[in-house]
């Protein structure tokens, strides 16, 4: 779900902003409706030998926990570019090999866009340049390993496990893991 043209932005805050609007009922009444809106972030697989990368990170507010390579896409930036940055300022990686595995909104109230790419045969490039609230480790895992760290408690990047699994059931599994190494 999208913000109505019409809809009036109340707060504007670091990440989201709050719209309102109102909305016709069904019985005729008008209701005030109200949604977030943030940047479009991205989510990166990147992929070195028969290795997926995943990171193992630690912000101030957050205990370590695993998750993707990632952030916020920029201002004036596309998904694809700001996937290409994150994966450089994280872990020091570059690629030319990339897919987009899927793009979605995740949330009706909330407008925001994730991005989650796979980079094939990632090469390191230069040292990770983190932000002062982060601390990111680069962790190489097996496909299988990689299969346990999404059922773990603390991975963070949550709407993948649920995209794996989906795949698993629906019996794609094998065509995912084709998708990541060739």
């Amino acid at each position: 779900m999208s913000i109505p043209e019409h809809a009036k932005k109340v707060f504007t805050g670091h990440i989201f902003d709050v719209y309102h609007w109102d909305q016709e009922m069904f019985d005729g009444s008008t209701q005030t409706f109200e949604m977030l809106r943030r940047q479009g972030s991205v989510q990166i697989l990147p992929i070195i030998g028969d290795k997926i990368i995943i990171a193992e990170e630690e912000q101030p507010n957050l205990s370590k926990r695993y998750g993707l390579i990632g952030g916020q896409v920029d201002e004036g930036e596309d998904a694809h570019t700001a996937a290409k940055r994150e994966m450089l300022e994280e872990i020091g990686y570059i690629s030319n090999e990339w897919k987009l595995f899927r793009e979605r909104n995740l949330y009706t109230k909330i407008d925001w866009t994730v991005s989650c790419f796979i980079a094939q045969n990632v090469q390191k490039n230069i040292e990770p340049q983190l932000d002062i609230g982060e601390r990111i480790t680069p962790i190489f895992v097996s496909f299988d390993e990689f299969m346990d760290v999404l059922m773990h408690e603390d991975f963070r990047s949550k709407d993948l496990t649920l995209d794996i699994l989906k795949l698993h059931y629906q019996g794609r599994l094998e065509e995912f893991k084709k998708m990541l190494f060739n």
